[in-house]
């Protein structure tokens, strides 16, 4: 066996070990889920046969859909039902968070991190409970979106920019917000950046288009639910009306809650992608760290987002677990552990025993002040520099002050 591989082998299996573990707590069934309702209309008919119905039953995330096809078509290859196709598609999307950590955790160690650090970096990717939140509600491929993003930026960071492409091109594939990633690889590459741009637009050209020429669910078909899904859990939530009775899709009336006004609608979605723009060119200008940048992007997507809910921030604590990882040798990722530590504490606490007014208050209370935390550490001038390795495994330097 290779030694690399061997060194390897360990924190592989602590990976693989985690995502069975979050398989077996979270893939038990999919009744009552988005996926029961988005996904497996599409996958039922892709199993018989129907390729052209599977592209008209797919969601507006159809891209993600294809690129998961082929577990569902071996799960019932080999015999197995609805359930096993719904495990067989989410379980790479697990593993996706695994590979994500063993790969920090390679770094890590090589630059003389400590054991105990990795086996975080691992365990944050691979066994974060937050993503448990993903797998009740019937999003596994959050957690794919999210690793593909933190890889893009990881191998742009390492001059790799021809595999910047690929991931970047799969995660927009996945789910159109990995367009925030957009910023932060052009800022990572120091050269072939068009290479990388064109690569991830024909692979995410390649996935998305058939599902929009087949006729299925549109950006604007899905925007125009924003007026019914609005969340106590953004910046949002105090311009909504009072005195309505507002009712989830299970029917029951939710207690509390506001309507959202009919302006947000047009451009909540929209203006998450606009606010990255500016925020990219000044980290580009002031040499910023590209993986802090992502960082602050999808912390910024959950609270500008009027759907915003807890699986959302599955994005952002990978990004900040592969900064943290990169950044830090002599610390375990804080910032990684705070933000999970943070949702779940909301999410299992807060919600279950405030109203929908005190929720959004309590939210805003901690993710305001975090990310103007982080928006200081990405624009502060003067900072010390992030070492990293190359792709080559020699050492090399991303200034924040160049």
């Amino acid at each position: 066996m290779d030694s690399r591989l061997r060194t390897l082998a360990p924190w592989i299996a602590f990976g693989v070990l985690g995502s069975a573990l979050l398989a077996w707590l979270g893939l038990v069934g999919y009744y009552w889920t988005d996926y029961d309702t988005e996904a497996a209309p599409a996958f039922a008919v892709l199993v018989r046969g129907d390729v052209g119905s599977f592209l008209q039953h797919c969601p507006a995330y159809g891209g993600s859909l294809i690129m998961r096809a082929p577990f569902a078509l071996a799960a019932s290859a080999l015999g197995g039902g609805d359930v096993a196709v719904f495990r067989a598609v989410g379980f790479p999307c697990l593993l996706a968070g695994a590979a994500l950590g063993v790969v920090l955790a390679a770094s890590l160690l090589a630059r003389g991190g400590g054991r105990g650090t990795a086996a975080i970096v691992v365990g944050v990717c691979a066994v974060n409970p937050i993503t448990l939140r993903a797998l009740d509600v019937g999003h596994p491929e959050e957690l794919l979106g999210a690793a593909l993003c933190a890889g893009s930026v990881l191998a742009a960071v390492r001059g790799r920019s021809t595999l910047a492409g690929v991931l970047l091109g799969l995660a927009v594939a996945n789910k159109a917000w990995a367009l925030l990633a957009v910023g932060p690889v052009l800022l990572a590459l120091q050269a072939d950046r068009r290479r990388a741009l064109v690569i991830a637009g024909a692979i995410g050209t390649a996935f998305v288009l058939p599902v929009l020429l087949a006729g299925s669910s549109t950006p604007e078909a899905a925007a125009a639910h924003t007026g019914v899904i609005f969340q106590p859990w953004q910046v949002w939530w105090f311009t909504g009306g009072t005195g309505e009775v507002i009712r989830g899709s299970s029917g029951l009336v939710k207690e509390g809650y506001r309507a959202a006004p009919g302006w947000l609608s047009p451009i909540s979605h929209p203006l998450i992608v606009l606010v990255a723009v500016p925020l990219s060119l000044l980290a580009w200008r002031r040499r910023s760290d590209p993986l802090l940048l992502l960082v602050v992007l999808f912390v910024l997507r959950c609270v500008l987002d009027p759907w915003n809910t807890a699986y959302y921030v599955l994005p952002a604590i990978l990004a900040i677990v592969a900064w943290e990882a990169t950044r830090f040798v002599d610390r375990p990722p804080v910032l990684a552990l705070l933000l999970t530590m943070a949702t779940w504490a909301m999410w299992e606490w807060v919600v279950p025993a405030a109203s929908a007014d005190v929720e959004s208050l309590v939210y805003l209370a901690w993710t305001l002040p975090f990310i103007g935390f982080l928006g200081w550490r990405l624009y502060a001038p003067a900072l010390p520099a992030m070492p990293t390795l190359s792709s080559g495994g020699r050492a090399s330097v991303w200034s924040t002050t160049q």
